[in-house]
């Protein structure tokens, strides 16, 4: 496959040549030595996809060649569908130094790192993500470069600023003295009441943004003094879920503590995230609600292990991070046992971006069967993205997202680390383990970019 071939130097990107037309409409004949088809939850022998442009046309079984086509030749590998990691934050990644650093960097500091970021997360399999989080609607403009073809990445589907109440989990200025903290309002996603909780959703109507993401609960990572404590009323939540459903937006909710996570399910969130300390009556509620759970575990792990290594979070911090850190593992397999509706999300940028296979073998460490957990990150994830027509499995008329990865992941989860080929809506940019950059073309609809976003300062998720 021809390719068009952009500099990518440490955090900038250089384009070759902006690309504004459609992929080329092709026959593509990808020969898989096997194929996981999650939809039907088994292993199948040497298969062929065969894709048109950026959408899967067939799949067969066997070495099929139609005539015209080009090959590509996966024989040696086990092909899967694209992964799908539904809870992520591209423009920022954890550092000893991030306390300080949002003193220090601009708007533009953050952004150019995230192109970086992005290319990582694309390259270890995962050609869509659910951007839940960022501080000024900058993961809108990223997704908007990557759809227009000038920086490389997954799909994303973003929520811009998340939605809090003051001193709450995402109020940007938990920590700050009095004289710089002022008094965040609804632009910087800070909500007190029904009425401020219906405009915010509007306003990221307004700015162009994909989901609803809210705080319930307290958090590990501001510098607040709960990391458990709920932090909205079911009031609260309910305009929130009401206002954003009419206008097409599922909500999502960061969740630690039962009672947060009760509200939250009441209120008509449609996921829950991290769920720590989740209990029985919740897992009832959300079979009942038919609320997803998005786990997470990588987050708890990674917070848990660098809570002890001195001055790496603040004092505060490091107390809640050790607390509620390693619960997570033991709840996600509670949930899973008790039948709570499982998505893929790893809570990417509290760890480095690009490991976020990791959360696999964490989800088969806690109980969960490998099928599962790969259903979890492709059908499932696609599933609470409402995008499951297109996206999520290696089926005819979606997407031609497909991965490759060299062994049977059945057998060894953990190869899933391992990605040797990716391609995302029929462009491929890893091949033989080997990065491809390109200068690609809009491969997701045909929508205008949003609204340009508006600066302001660096938050916080787990």
């Amino acid at each position: 496959m021809k390719t068009i071939v952009s500099l990518i130097i440490g955090c900038a990107v250089v384009p070759a040549v902006a690309a504004a037309q459609s992929a080329p409409s092709r026959l593509t004949a990808v020969h898989c030595g096997h194929l996981v088809d999650v939809v039907a939850g088994r292993l199948l022998g040497e298969s062929t996809v065969l894709i048109d442009g950026t959408r899967i046309k067939a799949v067969e079984s066997g070495h099929q060649t139609p005539s015209g086509a080009s090959e590509v030749d996966l024989s040696a590998l086990t092909c899967l569908p694209g992964l799908i990691d539904d809870h992520t934050h591209l423009t920022n990644q954890t550092s000893s130094s991030e306390y300080v650093d949002k003193f220090h960097w601009n708007l533009a500091d953050y952004v150019v790192r995230s192109t970086v970021y992005a290319r990582r997360t694309l390259l270890a399999g995962f050609t869509t993500v659910r951007n839940v989080g960022d501080s000024h609607n900058e993961s809108a403009a990223l997704r908007n470069a990557i759809n227009a073809g000038i920086v490389v990445g997954p799909r994303i589907f973003t929520a811009g600023i998340p939605l809090s109440s003051t001193g709450g989990h995402a109020d940007p200025t938990n920590g700050y003295r009095m004289d710089l903290a002022g008094d965040p309002g609804v632009m910087q996603g800070i909500i007190n009441g029904p009425e401020d909780a219906v405009k915010a959703v509007r306003l990221h109507y307004k700015l162009g943004d994909d989901l609803i993401k809210i705080m319930p609960s307290g958090g590990v990572l501001d510098e607040s003094a709960s990391g458990d404590n709920p932090q909205l009323t079911i009031e609260e939540i309910e305009a929130v879920v009401a206002t954003a459903h009419d206008y097409g937006f599922t909500v999502a909710a960061h969740a630690h503590g039962a009672e947060a996570i009760r509200r939250a399910v009441i209120g008509g969130v449609d996921s829950i995230e991290h769920g720590t300390f989740m209990n029985d009556e919740d897992m009832r509620l959300m079979k009942a609600h038919g609320t997803w759970y998005v786990p997470t575990i990588i987050a708890g792990t990674f917070v848990a292990q660098m809570s002890k290594v001195p001055g790496y979070y603040p004092p505060q911090v490091a107390a809640k991070a050790a607390a509620i850190g390693p619960q997570i593992l033991a709840t996600a397999g509670r949930a899973y046992r008790a039948g709570v509706k499982i998505a893929f999300g790893t809570d990417a940028a509290v760890y480095p971006h690009g490991e976020n296979a990791h959360e696999l073998e964490l989800m088969v460490q806690a109980g969960m069967p490998t099928m599962f957990v790969l259903q979890a990150a492709t059908m499932h994830s696609a599933q609470l993205l409402k995008k499951d027509q297109d996206l999520g499995s290696v089926t005819p008329g979606k997407f031609a997202d497909l991965i490759a990865v060299d062994g049977n992941p059945l057998d060894d989860i953990g190869i899933m680390k391992h990605v040797s080929f990716v391609m995302k809506a029929g462009v491929i940019y890893k091949q033989d383990g080997k990065a491809i950059d390109l200068d690609v073309q809009p491969q997701w609809g045909s929508s205008a970019p949003s609204p340009d976003p508006t600066p302001a300062a660096q938050g916080f998720d787990f």
